[in-house]
């Protein structure tokens, strides 16, 4: 019984010890840049296993440094109603769990929370111990971040290519530019390859992909970020 009462206690207190480092780290990152995030160790991880060079651009910029039109090109192509929910797209959940009973080919509904979540606290995967993290961060990140923060970070970690991450290194290594030099029909094209960066290239375009930038580019106007900038012409 007193050993049974000893492990209880430790379970207690590392519990206590894994919530209250998740609010710090998440309070500190409210102001911290976020300079790595667990996808770029485990992509190095991976390089060096298949014996090539380890390669991680990444460059934190403010999201002022960024042209309005990025955060709208992410949600015209991956989350739509990002200024409306509070972290879930319930209505988006349901489909791609109707859509996944009659079909091969599964389909996610993360919003940008939920990825930011993932990239900047977790890994990748599909189990429900990290499904229930995500949720868990999510929570925490809406209520702590806020949406404008949101959109910040996850266009400083987000994957968008093989060994980049965040819009800076995409603009350097892509098009030879600064972040805020991108125009719109570029910021469509990098938002068409999220999700599958290491498959679609910004760089080198495929057709497809040439496809979703005119459907993210025609889409961008009916986005609500901000006020129009001059290079939502371009």
């Amino acid at each position: 019984m007193t050993f049974l009462k000893y492990i209880l206690k430790t379970l207690k207190w590392l519990f206590i010890i894994l919530i209250a480092s998740s609010l710090l780290s998440v309070v500190l990152f409210k102001v911290m840049p976020v300079w790595f995030t667990p996808l770029m160790f485990i992509r190095c991880y991976e390089q060096a296993e298949a014996g090539k060079k380890l390669t991680m651009h990444h460059r934190w910029v403010p999201l002022s440094d960024m042209p309005e039109n990025m955060p709208k090109a992410v949600m015209a192509s991956e989350d739509s109603k990002f200024l409306k929910h509070h972290g879930f797209d319930f209505d988006a959940i349901q489909k791609a769990a109707e859509h996944n009973r009659h079909s091969e080919q599964k389909r996610g509904a993360s919003t940008i929370s939920q990825q930011t979540a993932k990239n900047v606290f977790l890994w990748p995967g599909r189990s429900w111990m990290r499904k229930g993290l995500e949720m868990y961060f999510t929570t925490l990140i809406e209520f702590v971040w806020g949406k404008e923060r949101i959109m910040e970070v996850y266009l400083n970690s987000i994957e968008m290519g093989d060994g980049i991450y965040g819009i800076a290194a995409v603009a350097q290594y892509h098009f030879n530019k600064t972040p805020k030099e991108l125009t719109q029909r570029e910021c469509a094209l990098i938002a068409a390859t999220l999700p599958n960066p290491r498959r679609f290239s910004s760089k080198e375009p495929s057709d497809y992909m040439r496809k979703r930038q005119r459907r993210i580019t025609r889409d961008i106007k009916f986005v609500d970020w901000g006020k129009k900038t001059k290079d939502e012409t371009k």
